[in-house]
């Protein structure tokens, strides 16, 4: 103190204050890290783990330092159980920054914080994590951030200090926002190691952004200080007895281009199966172009048991704006800009479930007839909401006007009814070939994979006309 006896009043003070602000903010650091230090993480629940056997690909995921993992194939394959174990075990030990994206991710409904918040439970870890609704961190000083990168190149860009970076579904990944987040993630040296990205994707097509990006034809990887791994249901010890083999079975049994596709992590195939083929395509368009169109339709399936609530948003336009006029031609095309599905969405929760799709509250919405009491619960909750008519033969009909639409144009981020768009399918029959040697496809819908479509198909009710048989099926166009 007798140094500060010679410096005027005002500035000793402020040197005393300062000395003092230090003292205090380093007691309080000493102070907060005996806390921690007085907390014992819980012991993580014991039993086998994909990510802790060497003999398993997931292995690398913790083990391997890798600029890019990339792990890709079939459902049931364990991929993002695997990842999210592998995170949250890191997490739960050193401080790590972790943003886990997806192309479009419009509510946390959409990212995967349920999957990392069962997980935690899983692993007997709940006490040593704080998960509220939009955010995860641990004791260890570990936080996910959760964001979608369709048109947020911005909010990507400004995300600094990562460590590892889990791109989610990333098949539906376009090149724009690989182009933006990946120099993002570039932190040098953190307590991982140098910033990674790991990748998980369902393969749609070879031409996918995301596949194109990092494996060659080989399936050997394609970028530098990179690692690739292709796996299926059959690299999933937990899968034999899960409620999916009886659905890969079925697959197996009576489709091998789904099998193959699904299961197998095969590209799509074409087959004349498909109710679809030849009718759809996907695309991005603006969110603006409906008001291009005279109305917008919505439609309404509801689940049931491990079926899907589904409500789909769609508007006809008479030509593509792209498109030039001068021939005269009046062909029509179907948009669909939402499809929104929801698993064990409960009665007082599906007011929010339909207020996920834009305008959801001002326009009619067609449903399915057989839930009376649901219809009249969201009508109370101030939806314009009423049932579509069935009689026999509507699912057909229903198609028939579908098929009638010079193409049904699904926007990219309706990634559930585009897989649906694969699925749904005639039954074939495998013993019989047609004149084309192809498995001959048979006059049978096959009530599966259909909870979008039937919303869409409910959505135009009033305009899909009753037909005989005869005239049903000669409406199909099947061989257009």
């Amino acid at each position: 103190m007798r140094s500060l006896s010679a410096l005027p009043p005002k500035q000793a003070l402020a040197l005393v204050l300062v000395e003092k602000a230090k003292r205090t903010k380093f007691r309080q650091a000493i102070e907060s890290a005996g806390a921690l230090a007085a907390q014992t993480r819980p012991q993580l629940t014991s039993g086998y783990s994909l990510v802790l056997d060497p003999n398993h690909v997931l292995y690398d995921l913790m083990h391997v330092k890798a600029r890019n993992k990339v792990i890709w194939g079939g459902r049931g394959s364990s991929k993002s159980w695997g990842v999210a174990e592998a995170l949250i075990r890191l997490s739960s030990a050193l401080p790590l920054r972790i943003l886990c994206v997806r192309e479009f991710q419009n509510s946390m409904k959409d990212s995967s914080h349920k999957l990392l918040k069962d997980t935690i439970a899983r692993l007997g870890l709940s006490s040593w994590f704080d998960v509220t609704e939009a955010t995860i961190t641990s004791r260890a000083g570990a936080e996910f951030i959760f964001k979608g990168m369709h048109n947020n190149d911005q909010g990507i860009r400004s995300t600094e200090g990562i460590d590892i970076c889990w791109v989610e579904e990333a098949q539906t990944v376009s090149a724009n926002s690989w182009r933006s987040l990946s120099p993002t993630i570039r932190k040098p040296n953190g307590p991982f190691g140098p910033a990674e990205i790991w990748v998980t994707y369902n393969l749609v097509s070879e031409n996918d952004a995301t596949h194109q990006r990092f494996v060659n034809e080989d399936g050997s990887a394609k970028r530098r200080n990179s690692i690739v791994h292709k796996i299926n249901y059959d690299s999933n010890p937990f899968f034999p007895g899960s409620v999916l083999e009886e659905e890969m079975l079925e697959d197996r049994d009576g489709d091998q281009d789904v099998y193959e596709h699904v299961w197998l992590g095969m590209p799509q195939k074409r087959s004349n199966a498909i109710i679809f083929n030849g009718k759809y395509r996907v695309e991005e368009f603006a969110d603006t172009l409906w008001m291009q169109a005279e109305r917008l339709h919505f439609g309404a399936d509801f689940g049931f048991a491990d079926d899907p609530s589904t409500l789909v948003r769609s508007f006809i336009l008479e030509q593509p704006p792209e498109r030039s006029r001068a021939d005269g031609s009046n062909d029509r095309y179907l948009y669909i800009d939402y499809a929104e599905y929801g698993y064990h969405v409960e009665l007082d929760d599906m007011p929010d479930f339909y207020d996920r799709v834009p305008l959801s509250r001002d326009w009619p919405i067609k449903a399915d007839s057989a839930r009376p009491e649901t219809i009249s619960h969201l009508a109370r909750r101030g939806f314009i909401i009423s049932a579509a008519e069935k009689w026999p033969g509507s699912v057909e009909d229903g198609i028939a006007h579908l098929r009638g639409f010079k193409q049904i144009i699904i926007h990219t981020r309706c990634k559930k009814l585009i897989e649906e768009a694969y699925l749904y399918r005639y039954k074939v029959d495998p013993k019989a070939v047609d004149a084309k040697g192809q498995p001959l496809v048979l006059p049978v819908v096959i009530d599966k994979n259909n909870h979008g479509f039937d919303a869409l198909r409910y959505s135009l009710d009033g305009y899909i006309m009753r037909s005989g048989e005869i005239g049903m099926w000669a409406r199909l166009g099947r061989n257009k």
